[in-house]
Protein backbone atom coordinates (compact mmCIF):
# COMPACT_ATOMS: atom_id res chain seq x y z
CA UNK A 1 0.00 0.00 0.00
CA UNK A 2 1.06 3.59 -0.49
CA UNK A 3 -0.14 6.77 1.22
CA UNK A 4 -2.56 8.98 -0.66
CA UNK A 5 -1.52 12.62 -1.19
CA UNK A 6 -2.92 15.14 1.27
CA UNK A 7 -5.22 16.69 -1.32
CA UNK A 8 -5.81 15.62 -4.88
CA UNK A 9 -9.22 16.23 -6.44
CA UNK A 10 -8.90 13.26 -8.80
CA UNK A 11 -6.23 11.41 -10.72
CA UNK A 12 -4.83 13.06 -13.86
CA UNK A 13 -6.74 12.61 -17.11
CA UNK A 14 -10.25 13.02 -18.49
CA UNK A 15 -11.09 9.37 -17.81
CA UNK A 16 -10.66 9.87 -14.05
CA UNK A 17 -12.89 12.95 -14.09
CA UNK A 18 -15.56 11.10 -16.07
CA UNK A 19 -15.43 8.06 -13.78
CA UNK A 20 -15.64 10.16 -10.62
CA UNK A 21 -18.54 12.28 -11.88
CA UNK A 22 -20.60 9.36 -13.21
CA UNK A 23 -19.85 7.31 -10.10
CA UNK A 24 -20.96 10.27 -7.98
CA UNK A 25 -24.25 10.40 -9.89
CA UNK A 26 -24.82 6.68 -9.25
CA UNK A 27 -24.13 7.13 -5.53
CA UNK A 28 -26.44 10.14 -5.33
CA UNK A 29 -29.33 8.11 -6.75
CA UNK A 30 -28.78 5.44 -4.10
CA UNK A 31 -28.44 8.06 -1.35
CA UNK A 32 -31.95 9.46 -1.75
CA UNK A 33 -34.02 6.59 -0.29
CA UNK A 34 -31.33 5.84 2.31
CA UNK A 35 -31.24 9.42 3.63
CA UNK A 36 -35.02 9.60 3.76
CA UNK A 37 -35.31 6.24 5.50
CA UNK A 38 -32.73 7.16 8.16
CA UNK A 39 -34.47 10.49 8.74
CA UNK A 40 -37.67 8.65 9.56
CA UNK A 41 -35.73 6.27 11.82
CA UNK A 42 -34.42 9.26 13.78
CA UNK A 43 -37.86 10.87 13.88
CA UNK A 44 -37.04 13.96 11.80
CA UNK A 45 -38.24 15.39 8.48
CA UNK A 46 -36.93 13.87 5.22
CA UNK A 47 -35.17 17.12 4.27
CA UNK A 48 -33.18 16.96 7.51
CA UNK A 49 -31.77 13.63 6.33
CA UNK A 50 -31.20 14.79 2.74
CA UNK A 51 -29.44 17.97 3.86
CA UNK A 52 -27.33 15.90 6.24
CA UNK A 53 -26.30 13.55 3.45
CA UNK A 54 -25.34 16.52 1.26
CA UNK A 55 -23.31 18.32 3.94
CA UNK A 56 -21.59 15.20 5.28
CA UNK A 57 -20.80 13.96 1.78
CA UNK A 58 -19.37 17.28 0.60
CA UNK A 59 -17.34 18.17 3.69
CA UNK A 60 -15.95 14.66 4.32
CA UNK A 61 -14.93 14.40 0.66
CA UNK A 62 -13.01 17.70 0.86
CA UNK A 63 -11.62 17.62 4.40
CA UNK A 64 -11.48 13.88 5.17
CA UNK A 65 -8.58 11.50 4.82
CA UNK A 66 -10.00 8.87 2.44
CA UNK A 67 -10.73 9.85 -1.18
CA UNK A 68 -13.44 7.71 -2.71
CA UNK A 69 -15.25 7.08 0.59
CA UNK A 70 -18.84 8.32 0.80
CA UNK A 71 -20.34 9.84 3.92
CA UNK A 72 -23.95 10.70 4.70
CA UNK A 73 -26.82 10.12 7.10
CA UNK A 74 -26.53 6.58 8.49
CA UNK A 75 -28.70 4.12 10.36
CA UNK A 76 -26.02 3.45 12.99
CA UNK A 77 -26.25 7.06 14.17
CA UNK A 78 -29.98 7.42 13.52
CA UNK A 79 -30.89 4.77 16.09
CA UNK A 80 -28.92 6.69 18.73
CA UNK A 81 -30.89 9.86 17.98
CA UNK A 82 -34.37 8.41 18.41
CA UNK A 83 -34.66 8.78 22.19
CA UNK A 84 -33.21 12.32 22.19
CA UNK A 85 -35.64 13.51 19.50
CA UNK A 86 -38.62 11.89 21.22
CA UNK A 87 -37.81 13.29 24.65
CA UNK A 88 -36.41 16.74 23.84
CA UNK A 89 -37.05 17.57 20.18
CA UNK A 90 -35.07 18.27 17.04
CA UNK A 91 -33.27 21.37 18.35
CA UNK A 92 -31.52 19.32 21.01
CA UNK A 93 -30.52 16.86 18.28
CA UNK A 94 -28.80 19.62 16.32
CA UNK A 95 -26.90 20.68 19.46
CA UNK A 96 -25.88 17.07 20.18
CA UNK A 97 -24.62 16.62 16.60
CA UNK A 98 -22.64 19.87 16.88
CA UNK A 99 -20.98 18.71 20.11
CA UNK A 100 -20.33 15.24 18.64
CA UNK A 101 -18.54 16.92 15.75
CA UNK A 102 -16.31 18.84 18.15
CA UNK A 103 -15.45 15.59 19.95
CA UNK A 104 -14.52 14.00 16.62
CA UNK A 105 -12.31 16.94 15.67
CA UNK A 106 -10.60 16.63 19.07
CA UNK A 107 -10.04 12.90 18.44
CA UNK A 108 -8.33 13.72 15.15
CA UNK A 109 -6.17 16.46 16.69
CA UNK A 110 -5.10 14.06 19.45
CA UNK A 111 -4.31 11.45 16.75
CA UNK A 112 -6.63 8.84 18.20
CA UNK A 113 -7.47 7.43 14.77
CA UNK A 114 -4.44 5.15 14.99
CA UNK A 115 -6.20 3.03 17.60
CA UNK A 116 -8.36 1.52 14.88
CA UNK A 117 -5.29 -0.61 14.12
CA UNK A 118 -6.06 -2.50 17.32
CA UNK A 119 -9.14 -4.03 15.70
CA UNK A 120 -8.19 -7.69 14.97
CA UNK A 121 -8.85 -9.22 11.57
CA UNK A 122 -11.62 -11.58 12.84
CA UNK A 123 -13.46 -8.51 14.20
CA UNK A 124 -13.07 -6.82 10.81
CA UNK A 125 -14.48 -9.92 9.09
CA UNK A 126 -17.42 -10.01 11.48
CA UNK A 127 -18.04 -6.29 10.93
CA UNK A 128 -18.07 -6.68 7.14
CA UNK A 129 -20.27 -9.80 7.16
CA UNK A 130 -22.67 -8.35 9.73
CA UNK A 131 -23.00 -5.14 7.75
CA UNK A 132 -23.68 -7.10 4.56
CA UNK A 133 -26.50 -8.93 6.33
CA UNK A 134 -27.87 -5.64 7.71
CA UNK A 135 -27.87 -4.09 4.21
CA UNK A 136 -29.64 -7.17 2.83
CA UNK A 137 -32.30 -7.19 5.54
CA UNK A 138 -32.90 -3.46 5.06
CA UNK A 139 -33.85 -4.10 1.42
CA UNK A 140 -36.57 -6.59 2.37
CA UNK A 141 -38.83 -3.78 3.55
CA UNK A 142 -39.22 -2.79 -0.10
CA UNK A 143 -40.93 -6.14 -0.74
CA UNK A 144 -43.65 -5.12 1.73
CA UNK A 145 -46.65 -2.81 1.60
CA UNK A 146 -48.35 -1.04 4.52
CA UNK A 147 -51.22 -3.19 5.80
CA UNK A 148 -54.66 -1.99 6.74
CA UNK A 149 -54.13 -3.02 10.36
CA UNK A 150 -50.74 -1.33 10.64
CA UNK A 151 -48.84 -4.54 9.94
CA UNK A 152 -46.81 -4.65 6.70
CA UNK A 153 -47.84 -7.21 4.13
CA UNK A 154 -45.50 -9.01 1.73
CA UNK A 155 -45.93 -8.42 -1.97
CA UNK A 156 -47.64 -11.26 -3.80
CA UNK A 157 -48.85 -12.21 -7.24
CA UNK A 158 -48.01 -9.99 -10.19
CA UNK A 159 -46.54 -7.18 -8.04
CA UNK A 160 -44.01 -9.57 -6.50
CA UNK A 161 -42.98 -11.05 -9.86
CA UNK A 162 -42.51 -7.61 -11.41
CA UNK A 163 -40.41 -6.53 -8.43
CA UNK A 164 -38.25 -9.66 -8.56
CA UNK A 165 -37.85 -9.40 -12.34
CA UNK A 166 -36.70 -5.80 -12.18
CA UNK A 167 -34.28 -6.56 -9.33
CA UNK A 168 -32.75 -9.46 -11.27
CA UNK A 169 -32.56 -7.36 -14.44
CA UNK A 170 -30.70 -4.64 -12.52
CA UNK A 171 -28.27 -7.15 -11.05
CA UNK A 172 -27.69 -8.78 -14.43
CA UNK A 173 -26.85 -5.46 -16.09
CA UNK A 174 -24.40 -4.59 -13.30
CA UNK A 175 -22.76 -8.00 -13.59
CA UNK A 176 -22.50 -8.35 -17.36
CA UNK A 177 -22.16 -4.78 -18.69
CA UNK A 178 -18.49 -4.33 -17.60
CA UNK A 179 -17.60 -7.23 -19.91
CA UNK A 180 -18.87 -5.15 -22.84
CA UNK A 181 -17.88 -1.62 -21.88
CA UNK A 182 -16.63 0.39 -18.93
CA UNK A 183 -17.48 3.77 -20.46
CA UNK A 184 -20.20 4.36 -17.86
CA UNK A 185 -20.68 2.82 -14.40
CA UNK A 186 -22.70 -0.38 -14.65
CA UNK A 187 -24.86 0.61 -11.66
CA UNK A 188 -25.86 3.91 -13.31
CA UNK A 189 -26.62 2.16 -16.58
CA UNK A 190 -28.78 -0.38 -14.74
CA UNK A 191 -30.77 2.30 -12.89
CA UNK A 192 -31.40 4.31 -16.08
CA UNK A 193 -32.32 1.23 -18.14
CA UNK A 194 -34.75 -0.18 -15.60
CA UNK A 195 -36.30 3.26 -15.02
CA UNK A 196 -36.90 3.78 -18.77
CA UNK A 197 -38.31 0.25 -19.04
CA UNK A 198 -40.79 0.83 -16.23
CA UNK A 199 -41.87 4.21 -17.61
CA UNK A 200 -42.03 2.99 -21.21
CA UNK A 201 -44.07 -0.14 -20.42
CA UNK A 202 -46.05 1.64 -17.69
CA UNK A 203 -45.30 -1.18 -15.22
CA UNK A 204 -47.11 -1.07 -11.91
CA UNK A 205 -44.26 -1.08 -9.41
CA UNK A 206 -43.20 1.05 -6.46
CA UNK A 207 -41.10 4.14 -7.08
CA UNK A 208 -39.07 6.41 -4.81
CA UNK A 209 -42.12 8.66 -4.46
CA UNK A 210 -44.21 5.68 -3.39
CA UNK A 211 -41.71 4.81 -0.67
CA UNK A 212 -41.78 8.43 0.53
CA UNK A 213 -45.56 8.35 0.66
CA UNK A 214 -45.59 5.07 2.61
CA UNK A 215 -43.01 6.29 5.13
CA UNK A 216 -44.63 9.66 5.77
CA UNK A 217 -48.27 8.71 5.35
CA UNK A 218 -48.59 11.63 2.92
CA UNK A 219 -49.45 10.68 -0.71
CA UNK A 220 -47.97 13.99 -1.88
CA UNK A 221 -44.64 13.53 -0.07
CA UNK A 222 -41.63 14.78 -2.03
CA UNK A 223 -37.89 15.22 -1.68
CA UNK A 224 -38.11 18.73 -3.12
CA UNK A 225 -36.73 21.49 -0.93
CA UNK A 226 -34.25 24.33 -0.65
CA UNK A 227 -30.70 24.91 0.50
CA UNK A 228 -29.74 24.20 4.11
CA UNK A 229 -29.73 27.47 6.05
CA UNK A 230 -27.67 28.55 9.05
CA UNK A 231 -29.64 27.72 12.17
CA UNK A 232 -28.20 28.02 15.66
CA UNK A 233 -30.01 25.41 17.80
CA UNK A 234 -32.80 27.11 19.74
CA UNK A 235 -32.04 25.68 23.17
CA UNK A 236 -31.01 27.06 26.55
CA UNK A 237 -27.21 27.26 26.43
CA UNK A 238 -26.59 26.19 30.00
CA UNK A 239 -25.21 23.34 32.09
CA UNK A 240 -28.57 21.57 32.21
CA UNK A 241 -28.66 21.33 28.42
CA UNK A 242 -25.09 20.02 28.41
CA UNK A 243 -26.10 17.24 30.82
CA UNK A 244 -28.86 16.23 28.40
CA UNK A 245 -26.87 16.19 25.16
CA UNK A 246 -23.43 15.10 26.45
CA UNK A 247 -24.17 11.33 26.66
CA UNK A 248 -25.74 11.33 23.19
CA UNK A 249 -22.88 13.37 21.74
CA UNK A 250 -20.25 10.99 23.08
CA UNK A 251 -22.09 7.96 21.69
CA UNK A 252 -22.70 9.64 18.32
CA UNK A 253 -19.04 10.64 18.07
CA UNK A 254 -17.86 7.14 18.97
CA UNK A 255 -20.27 5.33 16.65
CA UNK A 256 -19.46 7.69 13.78
CA UNK A 257 -15.71 7.31 14.15
CA UNK A 258 -15.79 3.53 14.54
CA UNK A 259 -17.94 3.04 11.44
CA UNK A 260 -15.95 5.60 9.44
CA UNK A 261 -12.51 4.25 10.34
CA UNK A 262 -13.53 0.64 9.72
CA UNK A 263 -14.96 1.63 6.35
CA UNK A 264 -11.69 3.49 5.64
CA UNK A 265 -9.74 0.30 6.36
CA UNK A 266 -11.97 -1.70 4.02
CA UNK A 267 -11.60 0.83 1.19
CA UNK A 268 -7.83 0.85 1.80
CA UNK A 269 -7.73 -2.90 1.19
CA UNK A 270 -9.91 -2.73 -1.91
CA UNK A 271 -7.91 0.08 -3.54
CA UNK A 272 -4.48 -0.95 -2.18
CA UNK A 273 -3.91 2.60 -0.98
CA UNK A 274 -3.79 4.01 2.52
CA UNK A 275 -5.98 6.82 3.79
CA UNK A 276 -5.31 8.99 6.81
CA UNK A 277 -7.37 8.01 9.83
CA UNK A 278 -6.68 11.08 11.93
CA UNK A 279 -7.56 13.42 9.09
CA UNK A 280 -10.76 11.43 8.54
CA UNK A 281 -11.67 11.99 12.20
CA UNK A 282 -11.31 15.73 11.63
CA UNK A 283 -13.29 15.57 8.38
CA UNK A 284 -16.15 13.68 10.02
CA UNK A 285 -16.07 16.13 12.93
CA UNK A 286 -16.24 19.20 10.72
CA UNK A 287 -19.12 17.62 8.79
CA UNK A 288 -21.12 16.91 11.92
CA UNK A 289 -20.37 20.34 13.43
CA UNK A 290 -21.64 22.03 10.26
CA UNK A 291 -24.72 19.77 10.34
CA UNK A 292 -25.50 20.95 13.84
CA UNK A 293 -25.33 24.59 12.70
CA UNK A 294 -27.28 24.10 9.45
CA UNK A 295 -30.14 21.85 10.57
CA UNK A 296 -28.83 18.43 9.54
CA UNK A 297 -28.97 15.13 11.44
CA UNK A 298 -25.27 14.43 10.96
CA UNK A 299 -23.81 11.11 9.91
CA UNK A 300 -20.63 9.23 9.09
CA UNK A 301 -19.07 7.07 6.38
CA UNK A 302 -21.46 4.73 4.55
CA UNK A 303 -20.02 1.37 3.61
CA UNK A 304 -22.73 0.48 1.09
CA UNK A 305 -22.49 3.72 -0.89
CA UNK A 306 -18.69 3.70 -0.59
CA UNK A 307 -18.58 0.27 -2.21
CA UNK A 308 -20.96 1.42 -4.96
CA UNK A 309 -18.59 4.32 -5.59
CA UNK A 310 -15.45 2.18 -5.68
CA UNK A 311 -17.09 -0.49 -7.86
CA UNK A 312 -18.33 2.21 -10.25
CA UNK A 313 -14.82 3.58 -10.72
CA UNK A 314 -14.88 6.46 -8.24
CA UNK A 315 -11.48 6.87 -6.63
CA UNK A 316 -10.89 10.58 -6.08
CA UNK A 317 -12.37 13.25 -3.84
CA UNK A 318 -14.28 14.46 -6.89
CA UNK A 319 -16.55 11.39 -6.70
CA UNK A 320 -17.71 12.28 -3.18
CA UNK A 321 -18.07 15.95 -4.09
CA UNK A 322 -20.06 15.05 -7.21
CA UNK A 323 -22.35 12.73 -5.25
CA UNK A 324 -23.13 15.49 -2.74
CA UNK A 325 -23.75 18.12 -5.43
CA UNK A 326 -25.94 15.77 -7.48
CA UNK A 327 -27.97 15.00 -4.35
CA UNK A 328 -28.46 18.72 -3.72
CA UNK A 329 -29.46 19.19 -7.36
CA UNK A 330 -32.09 16.47 -6.96
CA UNK A 331 -33.52 18.30 -3.95
CA UNK A 332 -33.49 21.71 -5.65
CA UNK A 333 -34.39 20.90 -9.27
CA UNK A 334 -34.83 17.22 -10.08
CA UNK A 335 -37.20 15.86 -7.46
CA UNK A 336 -39.91 14.95 -9.97
CA UNK A 337 -37.49 12.86 -12.04
CA UNK A 338 -35.78 11.11 -9.15
CA UNK A 339 -39.10 10.21 -7.58
CA UNK A 340 -40.00 8.18 -10.71
CA UNK A 341 -37.05 5.79 -10.28
CA UNK A 342 -38.38 2.30 -9.46
CA UNK A 343 -37.25 1.18 -6.04
CA UNK A 344 -36.48 -2.25 -7.55
CA UNK A 345 -33.51 -0.73 -9.42
CA UNK A 346 -32.02 0.63 -6.20
CA UNK A 347 -32.68 -2.66 -4.40
CA UNK A 348 -30.83 -4.50 -7.18
CA UNK A 349 -27.84 -2.19 -6.77
CA UNK A 350 -27.78 -2.79 -3.03
CA UNK A 351 -28.02 -6.57 -3.50
CA UNK A 352 -24.89 -6.39 -5.66
CA UNK A 353 -23.26 -4.43 -2.85
CA UNK A 354 -24.25 -7.17 -0.39
CA UNK A 355 -22.70 -9.87 -2.57
CA UNK A 356 -19.51 -7.85 -2.93
CA UNK A 357 -19.34 -6.89 0.75
CA UNK A 358 -19.80 -10.29 2.34
CA UNK A 359 -16.52 -12.13 2.84
CA UNK A 360 -17.42 -15.49 1.32
CA UNK A 361 -13.92 -16.69 2.12
CA UNK A 362 -15.06 -16.80 5.75
CA UNK A 363 -16.63 -20.20 5.08
CA UNK A 364 -13.27 -21.56 3.92
CA UNK A 365 -11.80 -20.59 7.29
CA UNK A 366 -13.79 -23.31 9.04
CA UNK A 367 -11.39 -25.93 10.32
CA UNK A 368 -8.35 -23.95 9.16
CA UNK A 369 -8.11 -21.22 11.81
CA UNK A 370 -8.52 -21.33 15.60
CA UNK A 371 -12.06 -21.84 16.81
CA UNK A 372 -11.78 -18.68 18.88
CA UNK A 373 -11.33 -16.62 15.69
CA UNK A 374 -14.41 -18.22 14.13
CA UNK A 375 -16.34 -17.46 17.32
CA UNK A 376 -15.30 -13.78 17.18
CA UNK A 377 -16.36 -13.50 13.52
CA UNK A 378 -19.81 -14.97 14.24
CA UNK A 379 -20.19 -12.95 17.47
CA UNK A 380 -19.41 -9.61 15.86
CA UNK A 381 -21.60 -10.34 12.83
CA UNK A 382 -24.49 -11.41 15.07
CA UNK A 383 -24.29 -8.37 17.35
CA UNK A 384 -24.02 -6.08 14.30
CA UNK A 385 -27.30 -7.51 13.01
CA UNK A 386 -29.30 -7.55 16.25
CA UNK A 387 -27.83 -4.56 18.08
CA UNK A 388 -25.34 -1.96 16.93
CA UNK A 389 -22.14 -1.80 14.92
CA UNK A 390 -20.12 0.10 17.52
CA UNK A 391 -21.15 -2.25 20.32
CA UNK A 392 -20.34 -5.25 18.13
CA UNK A 393 -16.83 -3.98 17.34
CA UNK A 394 -16.09 -3.08 20.96
CA UNK A 395 -17.26 -6.47 22.20
CA UNK A 396 -15.27 -8.18 19.46
CA UNK A 397 -12.09 -6.33 20.44
CA UNK A 398 -12.61 -7.15 24.13
CA UNK A 399 -13.27 -10.84 23.43
CA UNK A 400 -10.24 -11.04 21.11
CA UNK A 401 -8.07 -9.42 23.77
CA UNK A 402 -9.29 -11.85 26.43
CA UNK A 403 -8.69 -14.83 24.14
CA UNK A 404 -5.19 -13.53 23.39
CA UNK A 405 -4.48 -13.04 27.10
CA UNK A 406 -5.77 -16.52 27.96
CA UNK A 407 -3.61 -18.17 25.31
CA UNK A 408 -0.45 -16.29 26.28
CA UNK A 409 -1.04 -16.84 29.98
CA UNK A 410 0.02 -20.44 29.38
CA UNK A 411 3.21 -19.48 27.56
CA UNK A 412 5.29 -18.62 30.63
CA UNK A 413 7.74 -21.26 31.88
CA UNK A 414 11.17 -21.53 33.43
CA UNK A 415 14.22 -23.76 33.18
CA UNK A 416 16.03 -24.28 36.49
CA UNK A 417 19.70 -24.93 37.25
CA UNK A 418 22.34 -24.27 39.92
CA UNK A 419 25.12 -21.78 39.30
CA UNK A 420 28.69 -22.10 40.56
CA UNK A 421 27.98 -20.14 43.76
CA UNK A 422 25.22 -22.40 45.08
CA UNK A 423 22.37 -20.13 43.94
CA UNK A 424 19.38 -21.52 42.09
CA UNK A 425 18.70 -19.82 38.76
CA UNK A 426 15.25 -19.66 37.17
CA UNK A 427 15.64 -18.72 33.50
CA UNK A 428 12.20 -17.33 32.68
CA UNK A 429 10.59 -17.58 29.24
CA UNK A 430 7.46 -15.77 28.05
CA UNK A 431 5.47 -12.65 28.94
CA UNK A 432 4.62 -11.75 32.52
CA UNK A 433 1.33 -9.83 32.68
CA UNK A 434 -2.06 -10.00 34.36
CA UNK A 435 -3.00 -13.20 32.57
CA UNK A 436 0.18 -15.12 33.41
CA UNK A 437 0.84 -13.74 36.92
CA UNK A 438 -0.66 -16.76 38.68
CA UNK A 439 1.21 -19.26 36.51
CA UNK A 440 4.40 -17.29 37.21
CA UNK A 441 4.02 -17.58 40.99
CA UNK A 442 3.44 -21.33 40.72
CA UNK A 443 6.84 -21.82 39.03
CA UNK A 444 8.71 -21.15 42.30
CA UNK A 445 9.07 -23.06 45.57
CA UNK A 446 10.53 -20.75 48.28
CA UNK A 447 10.29 -23.57 50.82
CA UNK A 448 12.66 -25.87 48.88
CA UNK A 449 14.94 -23.29 47.26
CA UNK A 450 18.41 -22.41 48.64
CA UNK A 451 19.18 -19.12 50.40
CA UNK A 452 19.86 -17.28 47.16
CA UNK A 453 17.58 -17.43 44.12
CA UNK A 454 18.12 -15.67 40.79
CA UNK A 455 15.41 -15.00 38.21
CA UNK A 456 16.90 -14.35 34.78
CA UNK A 457 14.59 -12.25 32.56
CA UNK A 458 16.78 -12.40 29.45
CA UNK A 459 14.05 -14.34 27.58
CA UNK A 460 11.05 -12.79 29.33
CA UNK A 461 9.28 -9.44 29.50
CA UNK A 462 7.24 -7.80 32.25
CA UNK A 463 4.36 -6.08 30.50
CA UNK A 464 2.16 -4.45 33.14
CA UNK A 465 1.73 -3.59 36.81
CA UNK A 466 0.19 -7.00 37.52
CA UNK A 467 3.53 -8.51 36.52
CA UNK A 468 5.39 -6.18 38.90
CA UNK A 469 3.00 -7.07 41.70
CA UNK A 470 3.63 -10.76 41.01
CA UNK A 471 7.39 -10.16 41.38
CA UNK A 472 6.84 -8.15 44.58
CA UNK A 473 4.63 -10.87 46.09
CA UNK A 474 7.21 -13.52 45.20
CA UNK A 475 9.96 -11.43 46.82
CA UNK A 476 7.92 -11.22 50.03
CA UNK A 477 7.54 -15.00 50.07
CA UNK A 478 11.33 -15.41 49.94
CA UNK A 479 11.85 -12.63 52.52
CA UNK A 480 9.59 -14.36 55.01
CA UNK A 481 11.90 -17.40 54.82
CA UNK A 482 15.05 -15.27 55.14
CA UNK A 483 16.11 -15.88 51.56
CA UNK A 484 17.37 -13.49 48.91
CA UNK A 485 15.74 -13.03 45.51
CA UNK A 486 17.81 -11.43 42.75
CA UNK A 487 16.45 -10.25 39.38
CA UNK A 488 18.67 -10.21 36.31
CA UNK A 489 18.49 -8.90 32.77
CA UNK A 490 15.35 -6.85 33.26
CA UNK A 491 14.41 -5.12 30.02
CA UNK A 492 14.51 -1.31 29.85
CA UNK A 493 10.70 -1.28 29.72
CA UNK A 494 10.51 -3.36 32.89
CA UNK A 495 12.97 -1.12 34.70
CA UNK A 496 10.87 1.84 33.66
CA UNK A 497 7.77 0.15 35.08
CA UNK A 498 9.57 -0.49 38.37
CA UNK A 499 10.74 3.12 38.54
CA UNK A 500 7.20 4.37 37.94
CA UNK A 501 5.83 2.03 40.60
CA UNK A 502 8.13 3.60 43.19
CA UNK A 503 7.01 2.76 46.73
CA UNK A 504 4.26 0.50 45.44
CA UNK A 505 6.79 -2.34 45.22
CA UNK A 506 9.59 -3.14 47.64
CA UNK A 507 12.39 -3.91 45.18
CA UNK A 508 15.68 -2.01 45.42
CA UNK A 509 18.43 -1.48 42.86
CA UNK A 510 22.00 -2.76 43.25
CA UNK A 511 24.87 -3.41 40.90
CA UNK A 512 24.72 -6.78 39.19
CA UNK A 513 27.58 -8.77 40.75
CA UNK A 514 27.50 -11.46 38.07
CA UNK A 515 26.81 -9.90 34.68
CA UNK A 516 27.99 -6.27 34.98
CA UNK A 517 25.73 -5.30 32.06
CA UNK A 518 22.43 -4.55 33.77
CA UNK A 519 21.13 -3.52 37.14
CA UNK A 520 20.08 -6.16 39.63
CA UNK A 521 17.12 -5.59 41.89
CA UNK A 522 17.31 -7.24 45.31
CA UNK A 523 14.49 -7.97 47.71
Amino acid sequence: MYFLPMFELTCPGKACVRNDVLSGLTVALALVPEAVAFAFVAGVEPLVGLHAAFMMGLIAAIVGGRPGMISGATGAMAVVMVALVQEHGTEYLFAAVLLAGLFQILAGVLRLGKFIRMVPYPVMLGFVNGLAIVIFLAQLQHFQLPGTNGQPQWLSGQALWIMLGLVLLTMSIIHFLPRLTTAIPASLAAIVTVSLLVIGLDLDTRTVQGVLADMSGNPQASIAGGLPMFHLPEIPWNLETLKIILPYSLILAGVGLIESLLTLQLIDELTETRGRGNRECIGQGVGNAVNGLFGGMGGCAMIGQSLININSGGRGRLSGIAAALFLLAFVLFGASLIEQIPIAALVGVMFIVVIGTFEWASFRMLGRVPKSDIFVVVLVAGITVIADLAIAVLIGVVVSALVFAWKHAKHIWAETFEDGNGARVYRLHGPLFFGSARNFSELFSPKDDPDEVIIDFADARVLDHSGIEAIDNLAERYQRRGKQLRLRHLSPECRQLLDKAGDLVEINREEDPYYHIADDRLA
